[in-house]
């Protein structure tokens, strides 16, 4: 746990899941990307889902809520998903039910990141598992994901997202936006057109930045780490270059998979210079 001010900060695992090492590095070749991280006999990497319950003046969010449970025998193959958990299961084991919840903020719609939203109740339906949250998406990534192109159409699954819009859950915004005290979100475009990164802490006081798949791990902190899965590569590159020299100039602790403050080395890139737990 992390306290901001009045602002505690705790990471939940909403599951793991394997995706392709070529498509997690992009243009890095294998001969460099596979001597920082391992992957398995069918090039898959593996990752966690990591999710972030953050406590400020009387009210709960939830940013991410990881793959959820809903996976077919033949994706959950695909993804390397050996268990069942969702993020109900790091909820219970921090003493909270999905009720407790008022807020859900995600940085964008892809499965890995939406999919806890909904599950199949009893009689094989889906509903939304967050029932009384409201839960909070840029307007452009809402737009982008109930109505999906042949690029994105396999990351966008309306399984996560209709049962949302049936129910009158979902608050669109536009820009920047202070979501509850000491929780703002911010436009990251790059990976989706939509996508938002979360930073925490008070006005007055020291803040964290969840990065969703701007920086997906550490790393991709590298300027030009960057996923083919993103859809506008270059500007990626740009948003980073942004956050990073915002980051280094006001001390902010960044997340990803894992949590640390940047540097800046001798030829002027970027480098994670502290980790921190979580």
């Amino acid at each position: 746990m992390l306290a901001l001010g009045d602002v505690r900060i705790t990471s939940l695992n909403g599951g793991n899941f394997r995706l392709d090492g070529g498509a997690m590095h992009g243009v890095v070749p294998k001969t460099l990307w596979s001597k920082l991280v391992s992957c398995d006999p069918l090039n898959r990497c593996e990752y966690s889902t990591r999710c972030l319950l953050v406590e400020t003046g009387g009210h709960r969010v939830l940013v991410e809520t990881g793959n959820g449970d809903k996976f077919p025998p033949k994706l959950k193959d695909i993804y390397g998903i050996d268990h069942d958990r969702a993020i109900g299961d790091a909820l219970r084991e921090a003493g909270l039910s999905p009720d407790d919840i008022d807020t859900v903020v995600m940085s964008h719609l892809h499965f890995d990141h939406s999919g806890g939203t909904t599950r199949r109740n009893s009689g094989d339906r889906l509903e939304p598992v967050f029932k009384r949250a409201r839960h909070v998406v840029q307007r452009r990534e809402w737009e982008d994901a109930t109505h999906p192109h042949d690029r994105n159409r396999a990351s966008y699954l309306q399984e996560n997202i209709g049962p949302l819009g049936e129910a009158g859950l979902v608050e669109l915004v536009d820009g920047e936006v202070d979501i509850a005290p000491g929780v703002r979100v911010l436009p990251t475009p790059g990976h989706t057109a939509g996508h938002q990164s979360v930073l925490l802490g008070p006005a007055d006081g020291p803040k964290a930045l969840f990065l969703g798949d701007v920086v997906p791990t550490a790393v991709h902190v590298k300027l030009p780490w960057v996923m083919s899965y993103d859809l506008e590569p270059a500007r990626t590159v740009e948003t980073k270059r942004a956050l990073f020299t915002r980051a280094v100039t006001e001390d902010w602790l960044v997340k990803d998979h894992a949590a640390g403050r940047l540097g800046v080395d001798k030829d002027g890139g970027f480098v994670v210079r502290e980790l921190t737990t979580i």
